[in-house]
């Protein structure tokens, strides 16, 4: 049986690769090394409690001895989620988002080579191409030219990553996908927040006129694209994940207030945030063509699904408000 290393899998897109590899290869186990920073949340991942297949090891990927540890737990390949990743939080203070998104990917880097690695994906983001116009669509050839601090350490780290590959000769793969949405999201992003709030007919708050435009896609589709990559992916590439779905994130919020039921008085519009790209559109047609995978999930079903799973695990949303996920880990191992 082959062991695959996920860093930062007790995150939102991180635990639902967990669980969608898990499901769809029966010859693989999982570690996976999360630091349970305040967007790691082991309860995530509680229905695997218990499953041969599965070891959660607590570290940081900054810490060179954790990384090593975690690895050398029979590991021979590694999928990269571990980051901070909400841009207004990079606004405020962007020191967390260097040292976990730029310095933990290094040292992940050199462990893996100390390791012999089979394959290292790095799991990134279209942010790092920066802002599109009204039209064309990002490539895996589009110049990077990151906006804000986030984008620019993500930036960063894929540089760094594509630095081993060619110096190295290093295993590495580089996916950049869009805008995720689905279960188990930290309710700061648009769309759980969106919905969280408006269950509790709590006004909606929207940036400046809403017509930013993002494309989305189910992290499910994500998953398995990054799935893909990691079975079928080129070394030395990126590959582009996108849904295919592009919506201003006011049309969003008019959606999701007509699916929850509630009127358009919920909308506040509120100041711009500052840098804010303004479109950002994947050509995911290489994914498409070299790897077989396509998003099957459409975007008016999968925003439905979405709605449903966070109206029926109430319990799950208020330990995050709370903030008593917090003390999960320490009910579950004795210690934080």
């Amino acid at each position: 049986m082959s062991a695959l290393l996920v860093t930062g899998g007790c995150g939102f897109i991180g635990s639902n690769y967990i669980r969608f590899v898990l499901n769809a290869d029966p010859a693989i186990s999982v570690v996976n090394l999360d630091a349970l920073t305040y967007a790691g949340n082991l309860a995530n991942l509680a229905d695997l409690e218990g499953n041969p297949r599965y070891r959660f090891v607590k570290g940081d990927i900054t810490d060179p001895s954790a990384v090593r540890k975690a690895i050398g737990a029979g590991v021979n390949a590694i999928v990269n989620f571990a980051a901070e990743s909400h841009v207004d939080r990079s606004i405020m203070d962007s020191g967390p988002f260097v040292r976990t998104n730029v310095v933990g990917t290094q040292v992940l880097l050199d462990a893996a080579r100390e390791h012999k690695i089979s394959k290292f994906v790095q799991v990134s983001t279209d942010e790092v191409y920066g802002s599109l116009g009204p039209t064309g669509f990002f490539t895996e050839t589009t110049p990077i030219a990151p906006s804000s601090p986030y984008s620019a350490s993500k930036a960063a780290a894929d540089l760094l990553v594509y630095s081993y590959f060619h110096t190295f000769q290093f295993p590495a793969v580089i996916t950049r996908c869009s805008n995720n949405y689905g279960p188990y999201q930290f309710p700061e992003k648009l769309i759980p927040l969106f919905i969280t709030n408006l269950f509790n007919d709590i006004p909606v708050p929207v940036y400046g006129d809403g017509q930013q435009i993002r494309d989305w896609i189910h992290v499910l589709d994500h998953c398995a694209g990054i799935e893909a990559v990691r079975q079928r992916g080129r070394i030395g590439e990126v590959y582009n994940l996108g849904g295919r779905t592009e919506r201003t994130n006011l049309e969003i919020t008019h959606l999701l207030l007509d699916l929850i039921g509630k009127p358009r008085t919920m909308i506040k519009h509120v100041k711009d945030r500052p840098g804010h790209d303004r479109r950002y559109a994947i050509d995911c047609s290489k994914a498409e063509r070299e790897l077989g995978w396509n998003p099957a999930i459409s975007f008016e079903k999968g925003l439905r699904d979405t709605i449903e799973w966070y109206r029926s695990h109430p319990q799950w949303v208020e330990t995050i408000r709370s903030g008593e996920y917090r003390s999960y880990y320490e009910k579950q191992y004795g210690h934080r």
